[in-house]
């Protein structure tokens, strides 16, 4: 089950590698951050935008470890967009994590043998007998739902409009029905879930164009199609977003 644990896996080397990149070669600079750290911890330091940028744009963010990586990125998206909730960001940037490897994506747990590579199968499957398996696939549902509208849209775009695949309202809707499906589950309420996923429901188109954001400029930033721009403009229209 993915839970909003990436902050806490951060650790004093993350946090050191944190200051020195924020400060570059800057002595005031680094003082000031080890003052932020000790006074207020880690957390203002990763929404500061100079780590985004010292993270992508120098050498040294390879020493960076994925836990924070992912979750820079994640959190600055989703300021960018006026989303400011901590613990939902944590949440998204750790399916981030746990999708890229291998064919987790397709899973609903780390040890499951059944796959799913369909929205549909997954929404077929929410009903069983099995109350811990229909809470895992619900959950599935709404967090697949996100990683493949938010990270490959482009994708989404391309099997609409050259095999008449479904658009990415349709994915939004599958996984808004997904997370409100897992937010009413008897076991979101027993794991401290409930709020967490109604929030990511609520939000999912928003999240999804964060999301989008980082796709568009960290993994695909040399993909320039009419499709795309499309899409961007019609996301601000539509939500408004903050810039």
């Amino acid at each position: 089950m993915i839970v909003a644990n990436v902050r806490s896996r951060l650790d004093r080397k993350d946090a050191q590698l944190a200051v020195r990149l924020i400060a570059r070669d800057d002595r005031a600079a680094h003082e000031e951050a080890e003052r932020t750290l000790g006074d207020r911890g880690l957390d203002p330091l990763l929404d500061d935008p100079r780590l985004l940028r010292a993270l992508i744009g120098t050498r040294y963010g390879v020493c960076a470890s994925l836990p924070l990586f992912c979750y820079v990125v994640v959190r600055q998206a989703l300021r960018e967009v006026g989303e400011d909730d901590r613990a939902l960001a944590d949440y998204v940037a750790a399916i981030v994590l746990h999708f890229g490897m291998r064919d987790r994506a397709m899973r609903v747990g780390e040890v499951d043998d059944e796959r799913y590579d369909t929205l549909a199968a997954l929404l077929g499957a929410v009903d069983t007998v099995d109350a811990r398996r229909s809470f895992l696939v619900r959950a599935h549902l709404g967090n697949y739902a996100l990683w493949l509208s938010g990270l490959f849209p482009d994708r989404v775009e391309h099997l609409r409009w050259r095999r008449g695949g479904p658009d990415l309202e349709y994915y939004e809707a599958m996984g808004r029905r997904g997370f409100q499906l897992a937010a009413d589950h008897r076991l979101a309420a027993e794991h401290g879930l409930r709020g967490l996923y109604a929030a990511v429901g609520e939000r999912f188109g928003v999240v999804r164009c964060a999301l989008n954001r980082v796709s568009d400029r960290l993994l695909f930033p040399h993909h320039h199609t009419p499709e795309r721009l499309m899409r961007q403009v019609r996301d601000d229209v539509r939500y408004r977003l903050a810039s």
